[in-house]
């Protein structure tokens, strides 16, 4: 008789979840190392995958379990098995499966009172999910808790919601201290933070050219491109406070764009393009005014030109300094491995 049918067997008792935690551990290792050790160029993950359609038997086991009482539930083991998933589902680069194990989950009465451990595990992989499709505030929310709720002495775990969280934060405005950047290791950063915060093309290139490999690594160089619409916001303040008047010739912005260019050997920009990149800027609040095809000019607002990004797309405030708690829901302070130290900047 197969565990499962043991498991599927069982009524009104939970017992084995454990054992079951344990197997379908043992046997995602396994199948990653089989993987290995097949080298199989077409079907890379083919071990991976069918140790995938073991683990859901199980949870389809777990989910049905529903006419006994909470305490003896088998569906405490949802969660568990759905970290397992994920990290299959992420391996094998099959996202679209993960949106029903999030329904289940979501829909689940159990899903506040699950262990602290794995609420994290999930709270990181939804986020990164979320991240993926661009849905960046719930994306932030799920990586703050998860970073708020990590045992304070896991910091390599603290690091690795650190990457996705930072990236998120700074879509949305947000940029980190190089204190935080310096605790966790994460100083790939760093030049990213101050390309973005002073509106800087060709230092923002150089940065991701130089770390390219990590960026990669992790999935989020792309992710990091949208950065370029707060980059391009930040460079046009500079050149609007320099004129200090509301009404601004087009080749001025496009003399700033190809002053730094964000690579040097890059073609230089013409006035078409910096109008599209002005429309763009002003379609998304992130400029108030309109252009002058007629007179080549850019007429801003005489009020609030660049409006604070927290009235864009963008949710942020003003600038300065604060931590984490301050913008998300309180974490459980009883919890033995409370932290919250991350600090980053807004930008005005």
């Amino acid at each position: 008789m197969t565990f499962t049918k043991i498991l599927q067997g069982q009524k009104d008792e939970n017992w084995a979840l454990p054992i079951m935690f344990s197997l379908c551990l043992d046997l995602r290792k396994l199948a990653t190392k089989a993987d290995l050790q097949l080298d199989k160029k077409e079907k890379p993950h083919e071990m991976l995958e069918k140790s995938a359609d073991l683990l859901m038997g199980f949870f389809r086991i777990c989910v049905g379990d529903s006419r006994c009482s909470t305490e003896d539930s088998k569906r405490w083991g949802i969660l568990n098995l759905t970290n397992q998933l994920f990290k299959i589902y992420f391996k094998v680069n099959k996202l679209h499966l993960l949106k029903p194990l999030i329904r289940v989950i979501e829909s689940s009465n159990l899903k506040d009172m699950y262990p602290i451990s794995q609420r994290v595990t999930y709270k990181y992989f939804v986020g990164q999910q979320q991240m993926f499709q661009s849905k960046f505030q719930i994306a932030e929310e799920n990586l703050t808790f998860a970073f708020h709720h990590c045992h304070k002495g896991s910091k390599k775990n603290k690091q690795l919601i650190l990457i996705f969280l930072i990236t998120v934060k700074m879509v949305l405005g947000e940029i980190p201290s190089m204190f935080l950047l310096r605790k966790y290791e994460l100083m790939q950063f760093a030049e990213i933070a101050k390309a973005v915060k002073d509106g800087d093309l060709l230092r923002f290139g150089n940065a991701l050219e130089a770390n390219e490999d990590f960026f990669i690594k992790w999935g989020i160089r792309l992710v990091l491109e949208k950065l370029k619409t707060i980059i391009y916001r930040n460079l046009f303040k500079k050149v609007y406070l320099l004129f200090q008047t509301h009404i601004i010739p087009i080749s001025a912005f496009k003399d700033a764009l190809n002053f730094k260019k964000e690579y040097e050997n890059d073609e230089e920009i013409d006035e078409e393009e910096t109008m599209c990149i002005l429309s763009n800027l002003i379609h998304e609040n992130k400029m108030k005014g309109y252009i002058s095809f007629q007179h080549m000019k850019i007429v801003l607002s005489k009020q609030n030109a660049f409006p604070s990004l927290s009235t864009s797309d963008f949710s942020v405030g003003n600038v300065r300094v604060f931590e984490c708690k301050q913008i998300c829901q309180p974490p459980d302070k009883s919890f033995k491995g409370y932290s919250s130290v991350s600090s980053f900047l807004f930008i005005n």
